[in-house]
């Protein structure tokens, strides 16, 4: 199944891993270098309105995220927010954590806010072929 908030961050296109309930997607705008968006597959708008099913289910992703994502950038701290005000399905967007910047494929990413709170407007947009590598790259890191 696929909703408006999973197009709105690039599905397909930006599809890293499919699970029964939930889609891990790039996040097209990097906060931080690895910013991801898990994005539910149902069309609930709150949190408590997902299936049991897709609770659980996350007892795995979560696991598998951080391993790809400590592989791929070593972080040092991981930011799930759920935010739902302007995307309204459910979704996280998970951000990555670190105090020095990081390069990737000619670019840097510094982390903006850290160590506080994560500075959402500092995202750098990244186009849609190095949307697509850094798609490859994560999840060459899953399990």
């Amino acid at each position: 199944m696929t909703n408006a908030t999973m197009t709105t961050f690039g599905y397909p296109d930006t599809l890293v891993r499919a699970f029964d309930h939930w889609a891990v997607l790039i996040r097209p705008a990097q906060v931080t270098l690895g910013s991801l968006v898990l994005v539910s597959t149902s069309d609930a708008t709150a949190f408590g309105e997902l299936p049991a099913g897709a609770h659980a289910e996350l007892g795995t992703i979560i696991p598998a995220i951080e391993r790809a994502l400590s592989n791929f950038v070593d972080y040092e701290k991981i930011n799930y927010l759920m935010l739902m005000m302007v995307d309204p399905h459910v979704h996280f967007h998970v951000l990555p954590r670190y105090p020095e910047s990081r390069s990737w494929n000619g670019l840097d990413f510094s982390d903006a806010g850290w160590p506080g709170q994560p500075d959402l407007k500092s995202a750098q947009a990244i186009d849609p072929v190095q949307q697509s590598v850094l798609r490859a790259e994560i999840a060459g890191r899953f399990d």
